[in-house]
């Protein structure tokens, strides 16, 4: 979408109104789906929005066949779901998008198979899986996961009971913006509509770019199937898992007690993360500063302190404040760390990069050259800017960390 005048800051750009967004609620079928809600409970709560989905896109009398009709073909969408395996897995080694699309094949084909299917054997009047099958199943993921919105939900009062997330839905209009962190439009919710407002000033022949939120290229692959060129993701991030710091500390240790002594602290810190299954650094330093900060002392302490956290199942009110903490895992505060913290960082990176399967210094020459990267497929180029991005981040964080 093209600005075919100068746009001021603050202007309403067009307005959708909740009668033309198309979820569970909107649907032909949203009877049938409010009344079976409980049956169609699942943990990505995107089913009653994919059996509409099915419905709609092969149902010739739809109300949203002219909309659904701008997709012929889902597979266009190319997210690497889509691509082969071995394709992903040479391609974005090391990247965490590997894992992150085998976790996603797997929870869809459960999915169908146990919650989709048998709803539709029970309604064949409206489904028949020899038609709405499981591959057109994944495509509409897929097309959920790049165009779909989520309205946020309202603050919520300090005692109240955490909220799930609001399902997803088709947004017609606003899903023809493509999204650059620099963004200069946002969608904005009220009670009868949706509005794309203009968050700065726009000139006449630019391009209207929306915000999908503050995601990294290797998310944007993932989810949407398109990246940002380097260095222009301004929320471009790399993981170091946790596995990684605790491999480094265990490595360090000087003997078999001493490498005992840092399994014991990886059990109970992986207690203490409970999810945590990385660390997540940015250009400017780590995102996820208070849980390295919790590692770093579980892991470096003394034996007595250490009998001190066990027997006091944790420790006192820290002494350091957040500010502190975000400050001192910043890139300006990180050279200023303890040795044995730099250390146990700085070889977490190194095994990280590692775990790309070299390839560093083709990356950078074609990053370079202009032609060679015009040579590389669609495919290539994307992945190319998720692994450099990534890891210029972690060479980066290796050259603040080195003793």
């Amino acid at each position: 979408m093209l600005a075919k005048e100068d746009i001021e800051e603050g202007e309403v750009l067009f307005t959708i109104p909740r009668s033309a967004l198309l979820y569970q609620r909107t649907t032909a079928v949203s009877a049938l789906l409010e009344k079976e809600a409980e049956s169609l409970q699942s943990s990505s709560s995107w089913v009653p929005l994919l059996l509409a989905l099915l419905h709609e896109y092969t149902s010739p009398q739809s109300h949203w066949k002219p909309y659904l009709s701008l997709w012929p073909d889902f597979r266009r969408l190319d997210h690497p779901m889509f691509w082969s395996k071995e394709e992903r897995d040479e391609l974005l080694r090391g990247t965490g998008v590997p894992e992150a699309v085998d976790k996603d094949l797997s929870n869809i084909q459960r999915e169908y198979e146990d919650v989709v299917l048998p709803f539709m054997i029970r309604h064949p009047d409206l489904w028949n899986p020899k038609r709405h099958t499981g591959e057109l199943y994944t495509e509409l993921v897929a097309f959920v996961m790049a165009y779909s919105f989520q309205e946020p939900q309202e603050d919520e009062d300090e005692d109240e009971e955490e909220k799930p997330p609001n399902p997803p839905m088709m947004v017609p209009m606003a899903d023809i913006l493509n999204h650059v962190s620099n963004h200069n439009a946002n969608l904005e919710f009220s009670a009868d509509s949706l509005k794309m407002v203009s968050v700065r000033r726009i000139r006449a022949g630019e391009e209207v770019f929306n915000t999908y939120g503050q995601m990294a290229n290797w998310q944007l692959l993932h989810m949407y199937g398109f990246t940002e060129p380097y260095p222009n993701n301004s929320n471009d991030t790399a993981d170091v898992p946790a596995a990684n710091l605790h491999k480094a500390a265990v490595q360090a240790a000087q003997s078999d007690s001493e490498r005992a002594m840092m399994e014991e602290r990886w059990e109970m810190l992986s207690e203490t993360m409970q999810d945590r299954e990385a660390f997540i650094f940015s250009e400017h330093g780590c995102l996820t500063d208070s849980e390295l900060h919790t590692a770093l002392k579980i892991f470096c302490m003394s034996e007595e302190e250490f009998s001190d956290f066990k027997e006091n199942e944790g420790w006192e009110e820290d002494d350091e404040d957040e500010e502190q903490i975000s400050q001192a895992f910043s890139n300006d505060g990180l050279p200023g760390l303890k040795p044995s913290w730099k250390r146990l960082i700085h070889e977490a990176a190194r095994l990280t990069v590692q775990s790309y399967g070299g390839g560093e210094d083709r990356d950078r020459v074609l990053m370079k050259d202009e032609e060679a990267l015009k040579g590389l497929n669609s495919r290539q180029q994307r992945a190319l800017q998720v692994r450099f991005g990534q890891r210029r981040i972690l060479c980066r964080l290796m050259e603040l960390t080195e003793s």
